[in-house]
């Protein structure tokens, strides 16, 4: 089924109409709208096409897919994965040594709070937290868990409602979500205090780009950040970046720290990262047309492995059932020809199936019998993966990684 979804007349950050294709992933469904088996072949299309704006140099989808239909109740848990989880804790920990330790009455707020993982190490700090999450059950789940949180969408309009401040308000891939980004944006000036620290995590779209990690484009991004664009963004309401560093996590993001302009100057690291940005032309329309032409090479050199497998006899499972392995399966077309299944240790998608491509979702601990290789769709917890399959590796089953190092 095909929907046009929403399109932009202008810059999602600085309004400018001066917009110009760069990639373009063709007609794909929402990506995390895993299927019930009813409801196979009645989900949806949306064009996935990345632009440029000649004027900030922000990439961004020029197609908006209703925030009630993608984050009304999806199925994503943040608490599923350790190293997610191990992540969190460093940040908590980071920003309250740097900060607030000396404080006693401290308060954190999550935007995006999922399941309340990021949150629970700042209650174990001693912070009083609140979550704000779209999701209803994943909300309930983080209630049920002790983590108050907020059933509904985060604007300026809640923040006002809410009349708090908060010493760290934290946006963990949320930021490049926000369909109505300016309002959350003055929401979270609102709510942050006047001495705050708002810590935005955010994929890095260098890092996308260098590791032609495409499949992190998806409807629920809608923009994608460096360094540059997110901070044109942050001035334009007020607010400032002032120390920032690269973590590996999710293939590598930016951990940002940010308060009220004039509060804080910038660190040397947030400005060499800054120099490095603009020395390896990360925000040239040039970069993409390459990033855009390394992306058909990878589909072609995937396609090929997966033929010269499949006509060996080997049975394929795809390892993980990320919102963003959908971008990839259907942009290359893999389907059931290819992968049997795919293995996934998140409760809420049993039994349900991958939209487009409609690879049925089998729980980890419910297998009954193993595949001959692993095709990797949760790449960028490789080393986890790596490791606790370690056994299975030496039992001659084969991982693929088709991003990043291919194999193991």
């Amino acid at each position: 089924m095909s929907n046009t979804g929403s399109l932009i007349t202008g810059c999602r950050i600085c309004d400018s109409v001066n917009l110009e294709p760069c990639l373009d992933l063709g007609q794909q469904p929402w990506c995390n709208h895993f299927l019930k088996g009813i409801e196979i072949g009645t989900e949806p299309f949306y064009p996935l096409r990345v632009v440029y704006c000649r004027d900030c140099c922000v990439v961004q989808l020029d197609c908006t897919v209703p925030k009630e239909v993608m984050f009304g109740d999806h199925t994503y848990l943040s608490g599923v994965t350790k190293s997610l989880g191990e992540h969190f804790r460093r940040v908590a920990k980071e920003v309250d040594f740097e900060f607030f330790r000396d404080i006693k009455h401290k308060s954190a707020l999550d935007i995006g709070s999922n399941d309340g993982t990021q949150l629970k190490h700042f209650k174990a700090l001693g912070y009083d937290v609140l979550g704000i999450e779209a999701a209803k059950t994943i909300s309930k789940i983080a209630n049920d868990a002790g983590i108050p949180t907020v059933n509904e969408f985060f604007d300026f309009d809640l923040a006002r409602r809410l009349g708090r401040k908060f010493n760290i308000i934290n946006a963990a891939g949320v930021f490049f979500h926000l369909e109505n980004l300016h309002s959350a944006t003055d929401g979270i000036k609102e709510m942050l205090h006047e001495d705050g620290v708002f810590i935005v995590q955010f994929l890095y779209m260098k890092f996308i780009v260098a590791n032609c990690a495409f499949d992190q484009i998806y409807h629920e991004h809608l923009l994608y950040y460096n360094l540059q664009t997110v901070e044109a963004l942050l001035n334009r309401h007020g607010l400032s970046m002032f120390d920032a560093y690269v973590s590996p996590i999710h293939g590598g993001s930016v951990i940002g720290y940010v308060t009220h302009q004039g509060k804080r100057h910038p660190t040397e690291r947030l400005i060499a990262l800054r120099q490095k940005e603009m020395e390896d032309s990360s925000n040239n329309f040039e970069t993409y047309v390459q990033f855009a032409e390394a992306t058909k090479r990878l589909k072609d050199g995937n396609l090929g492995y997966l033929d010269r497998a499949k006509r060996t006899g080997q049975r394929i499972f795809g390892f993980g059932a990320p919102a963003k392995g959908n971008t990839l399966l259907n942009y290359f077309g893999v389907g059931i020809e290819y992968i049997d299944c795919l293995v996934e240790k998140n409760e809420l998608r049993r039994g349900l199936f991958s939209p487009g491509m409609h690879i049925p979702v089998v729980i980890e601990r419910e297998l009954k019998e193993l595949p001959d290789l692993y095709y990797v769709l949760a790449w960028n917890f490789k080393e986890e993966i790596l490791s606790n399959n370690r056994a299975l590796i030496d039992r001659g089953i084969g991982f693929y990684f088709p991003i990043g190092p291919k194999n193991a």
